[in-house]
């Protein structure tokens, strides 16, 4: 039997793979100290996100394409909105221990929800065809709207200490964690998270500028 490159490389799975690649290049960006730019690297990375599943669904896919989706979707969150972030304010926070600490935490719960979801969410998959209307717990692509947030906050000086991110990595930790109940997203929720981050865009490139990071 002839041997072919192993994976999926057709459109359903682009996105995912982008996304995991902009995150990479935020953590280059963010060891480097160059944090503006990490953030913004993460918030593609959650546009790749809030999208994949869109594109996957338009081609009728086998079951293994299928499991395949779900764990690569989720091997990338874990890069982008769990390693990135963490390593953010590990960075931000003059790699202090406790900062470390609490980034090391967050990665760990991250990982606990984005594995529990993977169980599920194939369990769900092999007794309906039917969308999911619903998560448990929050999501971890939430990071990618919140972390911005916060660092224009820190950077207009209205947060004076590297500690709201710490603060941030506790919170989200615990939300991800948290059984409840929250609503997927349509059409109009998307719209207003897209609208949400480019403003927050926005104001990294008018009012910080690539050369104040």
């Amino acid at each position: 039997m002839k041997k072919k490159i192993l994976g999926y490389y057709d459109y359903t799975v682009v996105l995912t793979y982008c996304g995991m690649l902009f995150a990479f290049l935020g953590i280059l960006r963010v060891l480097s100290q160059n944090y503006c730019e990490g953030v913004f690297c993460l918030m593609l990375a959650g546009i790749c996100d809030m999208f994949d599943g869109a594109v996957a669904s338009t081609k009728e896919r086998t079951i293994d394409e299928k499991r395949f989706g779900i764990q690569i979707d989720s091997l990338s969150d874990l890069v982008s909105f769990g390693v990135l972030p963490a390593v953010f304010v590990y960075m931000i926070s003059d790699r202090n221990l406790a900062a470390g600490l609490f980034a090391a935490l967050f990665v760990l719960c991250a990982l606990i929800r984005l594995a529990y979801f993977n169980v599920m969410e194939e369990a769900r998959q092999s007794r309906t065809a039917e969308r999911r209307k619903s998560y448990l717990g929050i999501p971890v692509t939430t990071i990618a709207v919140l972390l911005p947030a916060v660092w224009l906050l820190y950077d207009y000086r209205v947060f004076k200490n590297t500690l709201c991110f710490s603060v941030l990595l506790v919170l989200m930790g615990a939300g991800f964690l948290t059984p409840i109940e929250i609503k997927k997203p349509g059409i109009t929720g998307k719209m207003g998270i897209l609208l949400i981050g480019t403003l927050e865009a926005i104001g990294m490139f008018l009012f910080l500028g690539w050369g104040a990071v």
